[in-house]
């Protein structure tokens, strides 16, 4: 059994405030009503087509709530608070959990991604399942990490009430960038409180109309990689002097260009923001370093 369908079976077992149900009905008749309205304006296939995905919207809608992290009463007294992204997607926390590990205390939240497309092409269980291994595979490094630094502590002269004080603490969860009709962007981030080294972040951006992942490329144009390098460069003295530490220079081993692999995220106003590592571009002190590109 997945996360999907064990966190279905606990839903099923939950139960849903009568406000809740009204709010699901409520939504599901709304986005019917835009579709049969669309499908007036189309013929043969066209109609059909439409009719077909409005039958299924109840069903996907109702599986895209099973997908909690806390499937319990106060979620479902809490998820009609949720925006719905598009058409009917929305992303959930599918797992979370709070422990601790001797002196240590991990923090997950595991979030999952549940879209109606015509076509996804299985995006929405690669990116879940990637996610999943993202996170499982960060705690569980982090805690072997927080070991061994606790062992070199002790090594070193620490005691055991000192090392308390250190306070360990590892993070896992996600936040939510940007979300419209085109396109959802989020972030999933992993810390450990006593080193930034170790520090991870992977960005998401979906394109909601084609169910693909979202390119610099397909945001910017074919030019886009000159487009975002002209836009950094004659922004970086300024954002230089906004955070008060100067950038690493191209023999310092500093920015000279982005590349495919370059991180970003979407804003609400549809404008990509480029994000560099810590280190990346500039000392550690500068933290993370983003650039808003304008389209």
């Amino acid at each position: 059994m997945n996360q999907l369908d064990d966190a279905k079976k606990r839903y099923d077992e939950t139960h849903i405030p009568e406000e809740l149900s009204g709010w699901i009905q409520g939504a599901i008749e709304q986005f019917e009503g835009k579709t049969a309205a669309s499908s007036q304006n189309n013929t043969g296939n066209g109609k059909r087509r439409y009719y077909k995905w409005g039958l299924g919207t109840a069903a996907a809608f109702l599986i895209t709530f099973t997908a909690a992290l806390n499937i319990n009463t106060a979620f479902a007294e809490e998820v009609h608070q949720l925006p719905v992204v598009g058409a009917i997607a929305r992303i959930l926390t599918v797992s979370s959990y709070k422990k601790a590990v001797g002196d240590e205390k991990i923090s997950v939240e595991v979030p999952g991604v549940e879209f109606i497309q015509n076509d996804t092409h299985g995006l929405s269980k690669q990116i879940n399942e990637e996610i999943q291994e993202i996170c499982s595979k960060y705690a569980d490094e982090s805690l072997e990490r927080a070991k061994e630094y606790k062992q070199a502590f002790l090594d070193t002269g620490g005691t055991e009430a000192e090392w308390a004080e250190h306070k360990i603490e590892i993070k896992v969860w996600y936040e939510i960038k940007a979300q419209s009709d085109d396109y959802l962007s989020f972030v999933v981030r992993g810390t450990e409180s006593w080193t930034s080294a170790y520090s991870q972040e992977k960005y998401y951006n979906i394109d909601l109309k084609s169910g693909k992942l979202l390119s610099l490329k397909e945001v910017l144009g074919e030019d886009y990689i000159n487009k975002a390098n002209e836009s950094i460069n004659s922004r970086m003295e300024e954002k230089s002097k906004e955070i008060g530490i100067p950038f690493f220079t191209a023999e310092e081993g500093g920015f000279e260009s982005i590349s495919d692999e370059t991180k970003f995220y979407m804003k609400e106003n549809g404008n990509p923001v480029i994000v560099f590592d810590k280190y990346e571009i500039a000392p550690g002190a500068a933290g993370a370093v983003e650039f808003e590109i304008e389209r």
